[in-house]
């Protein structure tokens, strides 16, 4: 067999391509390829020997089958200190291969198209790219694999140097091509099921590209990385685009998700929301951001300092003075003015993010949480509230304002930390009572927060009252409506006291805990 080294490449992105197949070729590789790789090569006069005068077999099938022969996965796989293999592959004519270079068929790029056919999708699955890369993978302790061109130059360095790559090196190319590998299949699994409607399959796959290695996690000695979902749709914190600022932490992360889920409740109507630590201090509703954000800065203008600003309308240059007056870690809305930005950008240390001005729209998709050796999987709390949800059980019909406010409260409410009290009034939250052991001492909590503000007020609550103490509590505060799930076997003791107080109370029958 000939003794000059080989290598397989064909490759779809062809970034740095040309310039690592024609350095390979000067180091002594003879460069083998297929299909575009291959016309690309000879474009640009590198030497290239194509796959069917390897196999001896032409690509067949449109191209579906070209690199899945003996001859391309024994000369892969065959290890080549074992006396046995060594004649196998001399009696089958089989030469080694020893530097791979694949990368995959975009299909990802391919579904995330908003006009892909079914016929497109599969099309673009590859078969011989990840079985090459599986082989050669498998066997790294003599093969060389890339899958990204980031190691192109490694990988050049190494072999200039010695001739050949480290064992090392192999070894991390290896786990990365499996990591690869794993992460192509895993979309694929995910399209096709998300084609049939599964909702619960028997196995998760998920996928994560890194965005970024953080300085530390929730605390100084955790160490954390950010990562987003391969084809996350717009208007989410991990395509925002910053503008300004120093690199975004954990927690700023954290904080920052919230906001945005909150934000995305409003979307007819100019609103404004502050977070800390992953709980609403501030929103409010106004006909101007301008207005949204004073209102949303006036329900707790303690809490907010230090907080997470989101808009869903444009920053203006009034909106961004009156921002400008406090600490802020993060400022996230769909665009800044001009103005906007060189009033903000004056602060060394803000955050500015920039979400784009696609609709915020709240996911229909899935949520996962982390549990020490497992995970959970349900779906988005997105549950609209309709009007036959609502049911008034008190004597006392809610006027027409006060119902407005009522349901202000009630999308704010679901993105509290249970136990979750909600106290509204005049498009804005005044009083927010969140994570507490029982529901008295989040009522407690933001009533006290609301203070005097609560008289004529109105109150929304997470899940049901368990007796009549909280609503008690409510009434003798100054609240005059409420709306709540209902459902508990104390309803009645609770409806006697709205009747008592003249409040008006409505049971929706969704409850909306968040732990």
């Amino acid at each position: 067999m000939s003794q000059k080294k080989r290598a397989l490449i064909s490759v779809s992105d062809k970034t740095g391509i040309v310039e690592f197949a024609r350095t390979l070729s000067e180091l002594g590789y003879e460069i083998i390829s297929t299909g575009g790789t291959k016309s690309l090569f000879e474009r640009e006069g590198v030497p290239v020997i194509g796959i069917s005068d390897v196999t001896g077999f032409p690509e067949i099938l449109d191209g579906r089958v070209k690199t899945l022969h003996p001859k391309v996965h024994g000369g892969l796989l065959s290890i080549r200190n074992n006396p046995e293999h060594q004649a196998q592959n001399a009696e089958n004519e089989i030469e080694y291969i020893d530097l791979v270079c694949v990368n995959l068929y975009p299909f990802a790029q391919t579904i995330a198209k908003p006009d892909v056919t079914e016929e497109d999708a599969i099309e673009n699955i590859d078969i011989g790219g990840p079985s090459m890369l599986r082989s050669a993978a498998k066997n790294h302790a003599f093969v060389t694999v890339v899958v990204d061109s980031e190691d192109y130059a490694g990988v050049i360095d190494e072999i200039r140097a010695d001739g050949d790559t480290t064992l090392h090196t192999r070894r991390r190319l290896a786990a990365k091509v499996f990591r690869h590998t794993g992460a192509y299949d895993s979309l694929i699994g995910e399209y096709l099921t998300n084609l049939l409607g599964e909702e619960m399959p028997e196995k998760v796959t998920v996928t994560y590209e890194k965005v970024q290695d953080l300085r530390y996690g929730e605390n100084p000695h955790q160490k954390a990385a950010f990562y987003r979902k391969p084809l996350a749709p717009n208007g989410n914190i991990t395509t925002a685009k910053q503008l300004h600022g120093k690199e975004l932490s954990y927690n700023n992360i954290q904080d920052a998700n919230a906001a945005l889920q909150i934000l995305k409740e409003f979307s007819g109507e100019p609103a404004a929301v502050a977070v800390k630590h992953m709980n609403p201090c501030g929103v409010g509703i106004g006909a101007t951001i301008f207005d949204a954000y004073t209102k949303a800065y006036e329900a707790d203008p303690t809490s907010i300092f230090g907080g997470i600003v989101a808009a869903n309308r444009e920053i203006d240059a009034a909106t961004a003075t009156k921002l400008g007056e406090i600490f802020l870690e993060i400022i996230l809305a769909p665009s800044f003015s001009a103005e906007a930005l060189e009033i903000l950008t004056k602060k060394k240390n803000i955050r500015l993010l920039e979400l784009g001005q696609d609709e915020l729209k709240q996911s229909t998709g899935y949520v996962l949480t982390s549990v020490e050796g497992g995970m959970l999987w349900q779906q988005n709390d997105v549950r609209p509230l309709t009007s036959d949800d609502l049911k008034v059980v008190s004597e006392r019909q809610p006027s027409e304002e006060e119902l407005k406010q009522l349901l202000f409260a009630w999308k704010v409410v679901k993105h509290v930390k249970s136990n979750a009290i909600v106290v509204a009034a005049d498009n804005m939250t005044i009083g927010v009572g969140a994570g507490q052991m029982n529901r008295v001492g989040a009522a407690n909590i933001a009533l006290t927060q609301a203070g005097e503000r609560a008289e004529g007020a109105v109150l929304a609550s997470d899940a049901f009252f368990p007796m009549g103490d909280t609503l008690e509590l409510a009434a003798k505060a100054g609240i005059k409506a409420v709306i709540q799930p209902g459902g508990s076997i104390r309803d009645d003791e609770s409806i006697a006291v709205a009747n008592k107080y003249g409040v008006a109370m409505i049971f929706t029958g969704v409850r909306h805990f968040k732990h």
